[in-house]
């Protein structure tokens, strides 16, 4: 261990406070296991009198409209996932319509536990801004009842000063449409099956008949018509079925209204993979070679068992594509990429083994298969574990990287590396102490003695850093860059 030096830095802890709001409900299906529950509540709102029913539906609409933007419509939506239990040959009025949507649905508060874990990248729109100012889009971690996480949005400007603005908080929170027949490319499909070990005869034969681009029916379609006159045996077809509408269930689209503010968009569960919770979305600008930019987000979904590493794509933060990320190194939380390609190839930062901070790279945004260790604990705040902080920041000096560290009483606290611009495996300096570690209005949360960001900006000349307290609600810092960089020793 190298002997420690004191870090003469200035960090400023901004007044803001990120906090959630117990009023922000979304609708969620709230609909029984046992399908006789289902027929037999549906039975009994059948049974009202029709004038009963017209004056119930009067007053949930009086007590819930004003709480979301179109309860009808959310109603008729909850109403389809049950539309097979309806009684047959009889006729269901609008009022018991409308009525049975609504015994099927419920509220859900997702930032009624903790709002925290963000991170922060450019809006895609910088027009009209004062000289100096930056427009930011953020992104947290909600959690609401039973601890199931999702992705919420704030917006605002940082001005010259690095003064934070937020934009107003819409009361309205919407989950998006969920786009049910997103394109797949078939090779990358066969090759994630291939990893899965559940590429075989059967896949290869219900693949074979489809297009190099296909969209869920048509694979759906071709499972049906092989299920209907069986080439194979029923139970190896029942698993191969099984594994091949699994992944085409963790890759999907959504699309939320471009006219709503970003505050009102919630990107909750939906595949199987992620039934509960979304976790730690680290978001990044990302250019291409024609300086095209994308934002990508890598997250973790958790379905209570295991955990799988998923991608985000959006170019403008309504529409976005959710896909697997794939291959033996793409097998663990915290993945950060890096916002450009490096000697032709996508590049990657993540936590490998629990404890140690890992680079990859790789020719393929979605097929990670080998990494490499940059960093191993050497301090005593970070002797349990370290990992990244969101994704590498450019300077003129390397690749600065916001790391966490994981010490005694699991205290967490947030460090800096310094990579190599051209060979980031190569950390060229670091901080001997943490830049942030829990003070007293900090150290008391869900989960105590935690400070932790999901990725940082360099604006204005300072590291912008949004943070978590303790899982239950964010604050912002900032630092010089170049007195932090100063403050780092070499690594040789």
């Amino acid at each position: 261990m190298k002997a420690k030096h004191p870090v003469q830095l200035k960090v400023t802890r901004k007044p803001n406070k990120i906090i959630g709001d117990i009023s922000r409900v979304i609708t969620r299906p709230h609909i029984p296991d046992d399908p006789q529950r289902i027929s037999r509540i549906i039975g009994r709102i059948m049974d009202l009198p029709d004038a009963f029913a017209k004056d119930l539906m009067a007053k949930i609409r009086k007590d819930f409209s004003t709480r979301h933007e179109d309860i009808h419509h959310i109603f008729e939506r909850h109403l389809v996932r049950v539309k097979d239990f309806l009684p047959k040959g009889v006729s269901v009025s609008d009022v018991q319509k409308g009525l049975i949507g609504a015994y099927f649905t419920k509220e859900y508060a997702i930032e009624s536990a903790a709002l925290f874990n963000p991170s922060i990248v450019p809006h895609p729109d910088q027009r009209h801004l004062e000289k100096g100012s930056l427009r930011f889009v953020m992104s947290l971690r909600a959690t609401g009842e039973g601890h199931v996480s999702s992705i919420v949005f704030r917006s605002g400007i940082l001005n010259r000063q690095n003064t934070f603005c937020f934009d107003p908080v819409s009361e309205f929170v919407e989950t998006p449409d969920l786009k049910k027949d997103p394109v797949y490319d078939r090779p990358v499909f066969q090759r994630k099956l291939d990893e899965m070990k559940a590429n075989n005869e059967i896949s290869t034969y219900v693949l074979g008949r489809l297009p190099e681009e296909f969209i869920f029916k048509e694979l759906i379609e071709q499972i049906r018509i092989l299920n209907a006159n069986p080439q194979f045996s029923a139970a190896k077809q029942k698993k191969a079925f099984s594994f091949m509408t699994w992944l085409a269930d963790s890759n999907y689209e959504v699309d939320f209204h471009a006219d709503h503010r970003i505050s009102e968009r919630v990107i909750f569960p939906v595949s199987r993979n992620e039934s509960r919770g979304i976790e730690d979305a680290r978001f990044v600008q990302f250019f291409d070679d024609d300086q095209e930019s994308t934002y990508y987000a890598t997250y973790t979904a958790y379905n209570g068992r295991t955990i799988l590493p998923q991608l985000i794509e959006t170019k403008n933060f309504v529409h976005f594509k959710i896909r697997t990320l794939n291959g033996d190194a793409a097998q663990n939380k915290g993945m950060a990429l890096f916002p450009r390609k490096i000697n032709g190839q996508y590049a990657m930062l993540s936590r490998q083994g629990g404890e140690n901070n890992h680079i990859m790279f790789s020719d393929n945004l979605h097929f990670w298969q080998t990494s490499q260790v940059i960093q191993e604990p050497e301090y005593p705040w970070e002797f349990v574990q370290i990992g990244n902080c969101g994704s590498p920041l450019e300077t003129d000096k390397g690749w600065l990287v916001l790391t966490h560290g994981v010490g005694p009483m699991r205290q967490y606290s947030i460090g800096a590396i310094l990579l190599d611009l051209e060979n980031p495996a190569r950390v060229i300096a670091r901080l001997d102490e943490p830049l942030l570690t829990p003070n007293e209005k900090e150290r008391e949360g869900y989960v105590p003695n935690v400070v932790y960001s999901c990725g940082s900006i360099i604006h204005q000349k300072e590291l912008v850093i949004p943070y978590a307290m303790s899982d239950i609600n964010s604050g912002i810092a900032t630092v010089d860059v170049k007195k932090l960089i100063q403050c780092m020793h070499a690594v040789t």
